[in-house]
């Protein structure tokens, strides 16, 4: 049973634990080291990419002898110790040995100390500075409001042989990819109504899995897991970059549901943010006394937007650090993606600055030259060893080629989000119907952009708090109104090109904005209405997976083609998604207003016979079923041009797709 800080209770109970765990210090640190001249090497030019073998706590043996090995980088300081429950927190006792290779590597094996040991690291740094510090590399952490590292190890029997072999069908570009965005700690609690009342990793693996497979999802997206000390940041402000947060349990823990995912068939991806980190005194800021990981010039390395700190992309040993902090996720937990948090951020010098704020680069521009090549090196990387995944960038500008392979001049990411559709389609549907005639432009513009980029349509945690309101209350008119414009968005989602992400809870359309402290609104599902929209859902994740036409050309040319985009008036589009095969494609039609439209004539190309295979009008979605295409007769009015001419019945504020 793991004993650290969060389960001793009493003085009585300290003083047990640390009478029982005390190792004594007259038994020195025992020089030792993992490191070749190699590694070295590689980790000081940026190439090391494994770091996470090398630096933090081993558990190993030494003449016969078990006990931890620690490694930690602190170029400035003059004294490194280890402190901890095992020598009663003294500052003296065990001395790390600095390398003399002027590394900056600080380490040492201390004999007898176990995993499951809370620690530090006491640093004498530059000038002077005292500071106890986590360890960087650390597997696991002290539940917070605690802050020490726990040695550990990650030995775990992964059961998902199956998945890894076959995930390049699951991960690739040409594959659906409909991801369920998850923020962990409020998918469900225990307690509704308690923010300190959590479901370990193991109840979330018994609860969400079986979800996420009945709403046909392809993925699930969780907010970062890494360890972070304020449950007001999401995650994205973390302290531990290679430990999953011990919030829910144990690294193994974390393993498993991963392992559940797979057997489910499901695919795993992280947040990851490489762009900042906060100011804790236990985490990296100053680390050593000095800006060891961050930028010194706060033009580049404060962030005013998150009152955070910038890594220093130009710096060797951070840039191993990072990337060996990304590749340690594919390694260790088997995941399938990151998501990488605020690209933006890191690219552009003047993100978020004024002109007096930013200096520009060598050549007079505002892009971060060393942040550009580390974006580089770490999607190249991650390619290169695990060729079966996908990275996914959160980026929001006009930033050429971000899903573009670095041998064509890109940043090499396999998609970016696509903050313009996400933005011009809500400001569409926000709109009272009567005027949507008027923006159909607006609703038609992301084509002119699409093939760009590898997009990625989300509809993210960021649309739903802070005042953004929830889903539904975006969608104008009455309550059947919205819950029917709001399938009608989703339809077009689905049907657009390009891979799909929705938020946890926008599924079955809560009406409270989310809030971290609580849990989703799974009350609302008594309700037909809220019922109907979750398995609406279900059912277009089951209609987009199932139709290759919908996502084996998703990101070409020859996958899209508009239809119809002339009748603005009636605010009735069409499009066809094409297949590989001609016999696949679909055509999607859809009536923006609340007006039924029967015997809506459309012309179409190739085939004569059609049926329909959605409606977002279906009864059991909450729609009134009443309007919907049992038979279509094509009738055939140019033989040459094998034109067939169709008469559809249009629902009020409903799609129909055709098959």
């Amino acid at each position: 049973m793991l004993k650290n800080k969060d389960s001793i209770k009493t003085v009585h109970e300290r003083l047990k634990y640390e009478e029982e765990h005390f190792v004594d210090s007259s038994k020195p640190v025992w020089s030792y080291s993992l490191f070749s001249e190699e590694d070295i090497r590689n980790f000081q030019n940026g190439t090391h990419y494994s770091l996470y073998n090398f630096f933090g706590n081993k558990q190993i043996e030494v003449l016969d002898t078990p006990g931890t090995y620690f490694a930690v980088w602190a170029p400035n300081a003059t004294h490194v110790s280890v402190v901890g429950y095992f020598n009663k927190w003294d500052k003296q006792s065990h001395p790390l040995f600095v390398r003399l290779d002027k590394s900056g590597i600080w380490e040492g094996f201390i004999p007898h100390v176990r995993a499951g040991e809370a620690y530090k690291y006491h640093i004498h740094g530059f000038k002077g500075v005292k500071l106890d510090k986590g360890d960087p590399y650390a597997h696991y952490w002290e539940k917070r409001p605690y802050t020490a590292s726990i040695a550990w190890q990650l030995e775990y029997d992964w059961q998902d042989e199956s998945w890894m072999k076959t995930r390049k069908a699951h991960n690739a570009v040409d594959a659906p990819w409909s991801v369920y965005e998850v923020h962990l700690a409020s998918w469900m609690r225990p307690d509704k109504h308690n923010e300190e009342s959590y479901n370990s990793y193991d109840q979330i693996r018994e609860l969400l899995v079986p979800y996420v497979k009945e709403m046909n999802f392809t993925h699930v997206e969780f907010m970062p897991v890494m360890e972070h000390p304020f449950d007001g940041s999401w995650g994205y402000q973390g302290t531990g970059y290679f430990a999953p947060t011990s919030r829910f349990g144990s690294p193994q823990d974390f393993m498993r549901l991963v392992d559940a995912l797979h057997d489910a068939g499901i695919g795993v991806v992280l947040d990851w943010v490489p762009s900042h980190f906060p100011y804790d005194a236990h985490g990296l800021f100053m680390f050593d006394g000095t800006h060891t990981y961050e930028y010194a010039d706060m033009r580049k390395g404060y962030h005013p937007d998150w009152n955070s700190y910038i890594f220093n992309y130009k710096r060797g040993e951070v840039k191993s650090f990072l990337i060996s902090g990304a590749r340690f996720w594919f390694d260790k937990f088997h995941i399938d993606g990151l998501r990488v948090d605020a690209v933006s951020s890191m690219l552009r010098l003047d993100y978020s600055r004024t002109a007096s704020q930013w200096e520009p680069n060598e050549f007079g521009g505002n892009g971060n030259l060393e942040a550009i090549a580390f974006v580089k090196d770490l999607n190249e990387t991650l390619y290169r060893d695990f060729p079966d995944i996908q990275t996914i960038a959160e980026e929001a500008t006009d930033w050429p080629k971000i899903s573009r392979p670095t041998f064509e001049g890109g940043l090499g990411f396999g998609m970016k989000w696509m903050m313009g559709w996400m933005h011009d389609t809500l400001r569409y549907f926000k709109k009272d119907p009567v005027f949507r005639q008027f923006h159909q432009d607006e609703f038609a513009f992301s084509m002119m952009y699409f093939y760009d980029e590898n997009f990625m349509l989300p509809l993210s945690h960021d649309e739903v708090v802070h005042g953004k309101s929830p889903m539904i209350y975006k969608m104008p008119g009455d309550d059947w109104q919205k819950f029917a414009n709001l399938r009608l968005l989703y339809t077009y989602m689905y049907t657009h090109p390009g891979g799909k992400l929705l938020f946890m809870g926008n599924e079955f359309g809560q009406t409270k904005e989310w809030d971290y402290k609580s849990e989703l609104q799974w009350e609302l599902l008594q309700y037909a209405s809220h019922g109907g929209m979750k398995y609406c859902v279900q059912k277009l994740n089951e209609l987009y997976r199932n139709n290759a036409a919908l996502y084996e050309l998703q990101f070409k040319p020859e996958g899209f083609e508009w239809i119809d985009l002339n009748h603005r008036s009636e605010a009735v589009v069409s499009y066809r998604r094409k297949g590989k095969k001609p016999e696949d494609d679909v055509v999607v039609i859809m009536n923006m207003t609340t007006t039924v439209r029967r015997d809506w004539t459309i012309t179409l190309e190739g085939k004569k016979e059609w049926k329909e295979i959605f409606n977002s009008n279906d009864v059991e979605y909450w729609g009134t079923g009443d309007v919907f295409n049992p038979l279509i007769e094509p009738e055939l009015v140019d033989k040459k041009k094998q034109l067939y001419e169709l008469k559809v019945h249009l629902p009020a504020l409903g799609a129909v797709v055709l098959k």
